[in-house]
C-alpha cells in the first residue's frame, strides 16, 4: 500500500511539506459559509420570493439545502474513511472511484473554479461601476483579479485571514437588514400573492447555486491540520448556518416590502435596511470572498491532478509546491492567467 501511495503521490513532495495548520473554523467553515452567503442572497432572494411566495420560497430553500446536506454527508463519510491530502473533492473521488473517474471530474472542476474567479471579479466590478460610473468594468475586473491572486500568492493564511474581515461585513449587513424598516407605502404580509410568472422549478434552478459553496472549504484539504475532523464539522456547520439564515431572510422581506418591489429591484435589501450602504458592502464582500475561495481552491485541485499524472509530463511544473506549506504558487499564476483571459 505504501508503494502504491508513493507512486500516486511523489515522496519528494511530501518531504517538502510541513504540518499544515488550518483548523475547522478558518480552514473549512469560513470559506464555505462565505461562499454560501453570496450574491444570490443579496440580489436574487427578493426575486425568488416575489415569484413563488413565502411558503414555496421556504420549500425551495429546504429542498436545495437538503441536496447540499446529502452531499456534505458523503464528503464527511469519505473524509473520515481515508487519509485526505491536497486536491479536495478531486482527491476524494479519485481515491474512492479511481484515477480515471476522478480525472474526468477533476479537470472540469479546476476550469470551473478558474472561470469562477473571473465571474466573481466581474460581478464586483459591475456593482462598483454602478456607484462610480467613471470606472471601466473590464479594467476594474482585471485589477481586482490581480489583487485577489496577489493575496493568494502571498499566503493562503493571509487570504483566509482576509475573509474574517469580509465575514464581519456580511454579518453587519445581515444585522442591518434585521433592524431595518418597511418600504414606504408598501402593502406587506406573510401570505401575499406572488406577482411573478416563473414556475417553481425555474425559480429553484436560479436559487440552487446559493447553497453550493461547500467545495470552498473541501478544496483546502491539503492545508488542514486534521482533515478528518475539520472537513465534516466545518462543512456540516456551514450548511446548517446557511439554512438558518436562508429561512429567516424571506420572512423579513415579506414584512418589509411588497412582492412587486422584490421582483423589480435587485437591491431592495438596501432600501429596507437600517444602513443601506452595508448591503452594498455585503455584495462586494460576497463576490470578493467567493473569488478568494476559487483562487485558493483551483490551483490545489490542479496541483493534485498534475501529481497524479492526469496531464502530460511537460506540465509537471504546475504540480510543484513552494514553502513550508507546499503552496501551489505556479498553479496560482496559471489560474490567474486563465481568469484574466476570461475577464478580457
Amino acid at each position: 500500500m505504501k508503494e502504491i501511495l508513493s507512486r500516486l503521490w511523489p515522496k519528494s513532495n511530501d518531504s517538502e511539506q510541513s504540518e499544515p495548520g488550518f483548523g475547522t473554523f478558518e480552514g473549512v467553515y469560513t470559506p464555505s459559509i462565505l461562499t454560501i452567503l453570496g450574491v444570490i442572497m443579496y440580489l436574487k432572494f427578493g426575486w425568488v420570493l416575489g415569484h413563488v411566495g413565502l411558503i414555496n420560497t421556504l420549500l425551495i430553500v429546504t429542498i436545495s439545502t437538503s441536496i447540499t446536506f446529502l452531499t456534505a454527508l458523503s464528503i464527511a463519510q469519505i473524509s473520515t474513511d481515508q487519509v485526505i491530502r491536497a486536491g479536495g473533492a478531486y482527491y476524494m473521488i479519485s481515491r474512492s472511484l479511481g484515477i480515471e473517474i476522478g480525472g474526468a471530474i477533476g479537470v472540469p472542476l479546476f476550469f470551473a473554479q478558474a472561470f469562477s474567479v473571473a465571474l466573481y471579479t466581474l460581478g464586483f466590478a459591475e456593482s462598483l461601476v454602478r456607484i462610480v460610473p467613471a470606472f471601466n468594468v473590464t479594467i476594474t475586473a482585471l485589477v481586482t483579479t490581480i489583487l485577489v491572486a496577489a493575496v493568494a500568492l502571498k499566503s493562503a493564511n493571509i487570504a483566509l485571514k482576509a475573509q474574517y474581515l469580509i465575514m464581519t461585513v456580511i454579518f453587519l449587513s445581515l444585522v442591518s437588514l434585521v433592524l431595518g424598516k418597511p418600504l414606504e407605502g408598501a402593502e406587506v404580509g406573510l401570505m401575499a400573492t406572488p406577482v411573478g410568472d416563473k414556475s417553481f422549478w425555474a425559480v429553484l434552478a436560479v436559487f440552487f447555486p446559493a447553497v453550493t459553496g461547500i467545495m470552498a472549504g473541501v478544496n483546502m484539504s491539503g492545508d488542514l491540520k486534521n482533515p478528518a475532523e475539520a472537513i465534516p464539522k466545518g462543512t456540516l456547520a456551514a450548511v446548517g448556518t446557511g439554512y438558518l439564515i436562508y429561512m429567516i431572510i424571506p420572512i423579513i422581506l415579506c414584512l418589509r416590502a411588497d412582492f412587486q418591489s422584490l421582483v423589480d429591484d435587485e437591491l431592495i435589501m438596501q432600501q429596507i435596511s437600517l444602513v443601506g450602504e452595508l448591503i452594498l458592502l455585503g455584495v462586494w464582500g460576497a463576490t470578493l470572498s467567493s473569488a478568494i475561495g476559487s483562487i485558493l481552491g483551483a490551483p490545489r485541485v490542479l496541483q493534485a491532478l498534475v501529481r497524479d499524472r492526469i496531464f502530460p509530463d511537460w506540465l509537471n511544473w504546475l504540480g510543484k509546491g513552494e514553502g513550508p506549506a507546499d503552496e501551489p504558487r505556479l498553479g496560482t499564476l496559471f489560474t490567474l492567467g486563465i481568469a484574466l483571459a476570461v475577464v478580457c
